[in-house]
């Protein structure tokens, strides 16, 4: 083989200048290769997952335990912080799949990324106030 033969270039994407900053926003390189939809469809379910079993715990088991297990205190608060966080790292890295692969519905997931945020973060501000009262 000749050292002077070089690989053909990968070709470049084109991106809408929106697309560019949520690329920017999300930490992925602007002109990245595409990764697969199928690893982003994966992602997405696991999100989708770890943020149903979020709101199962906070809202029916947590309930459901607290006459039983003192969940009013300090616990409840730090466990639905803790779940929170858990979700919305879920959600960030769920949608970075979906841009990194351009997948059609990137901007459709994120906008219900972006619903399920604001909910998370009234939720987190419930809680911060619960534990300084």
């Amino acid at each position: 083989m000749d050292a002077a033969v070089s690989k053909p270039a990968a070709p470049t994407v084109e991106r809408s200048v929106a697309d560019q900053r949520m690329r920017k926003l999300l930490l992925l390189p602007e002109n990245g290769p595409k990764v697969s939809i199928f690893e982003a469809q994966q992602a997405f379910s696991k999100s989708i997952a770890i943020s149903a079993t979020r709101c199962l715990v906070t809202y029916v088991a947590l309930p459901l335990l607290a006459p039983i297990v003192d969940l009013t205190g300090t616990v409840g608060g730090i466990l639905g912080l803790v779940l929170s966080a858990i979700s919305m790292t879920a959600i960030f890295f769920a949608a970075r799949r979906f841009f990194a692969a351009d997948h059609k519905y990137r901007w459709a997931y994120a906008g219900v990324g972006a619903a399920i945020y604001v909910l998370l973060i009234v939720g987190i501000v419930a809680d911060v106030r619960h534990l300084l009262s």
